[in-house]
């Protein structure tokens, strides 16, 4: 569904382009630096994908503006609203999707308990994505997937399901260009996420 992206080398145009959205911003918290990056990736046992890696390492660790609505977390920080009671995130295991998953619309006609609907979900918000870029309110979190075939893409995920944003398509939920550059630009020109807005 999602291929084409290179996530193991920066492209010097997506570093451009990202160095030229956060160079004019006050708040933009200074980068974490090479050292922690590597730290963090040694201890989680994964490497993140570009231009990600790049962007926490040299040019920008958060943004209060956004985005999304509230704010660019640092890296490897999740929300206030996050929640303690959360199980540990398993950084190194594949992210389980490869395309959307509307909740409601998982009609297999099988019903399933709360236990195993619980057993499906969690490694959506847990496996391949420690990365929560932020939050738009109300559990809405974006995700860097950092592992499996969506290395690299990033993915809305809350009470209702998980989408890719950056399909390339104007008929998909979130049409764009893939990946955090072209989610970060796509946010800088102030377009909406979603294709019907």
């Amino acid at each position: 569904m999602m291929t084409g992206m290179n996530t193991e080398t920066c492209d010097p145009a997506e570093s451009a382009a990202l160095r030229e959205i956060f160079a004019s911003r006050p708040d933009a918290v200074p980068p974490a630096g090479p050292e922690a990056v590597r730290s963090f990736e040694a201890e989680h046992g994964i490497v993140l994908p570009e231009p990600y890696r790049t962007f926490v390492a040299e040019i920008c660790d958060g943004l209060r503006a956004g985005p999304p609505y509230y704010g660019l977390l640092p890296f490897a920080k999740t929300p206030s609203d996050w929640g303690s009671e959360r199980p540990e995130r398993l950084l190194a295991e594949p992210f389980p999707l490869t395309e959307a998953w509307l909740w409601e619309a998982d009609g297999d006609g099988t019903a399933l308990s709360e236990q195993e609907f619980d057993d499906r979900v969690e490694p959506v918000f847990d496996h391949g994505s420690p990365l929560v870029l932020g939050t738009d309110g109300c559990g809405m979190y974006w995700h860097l997937i950092v592992t499996g075939p969506q290395r690299g893409h990033v993915w809305l995920i809350d009470e209702n399901g998980a989408i890719p944003f950056g399909t390339r398509s104007d008929a998909s939920l979130m049409p764009g260009v893939p990946g955090f550059a072209g989610w970060v630009t796509h946010w800088a020109r102030g377009r909406s996420w979603f294709a019907d807005d």
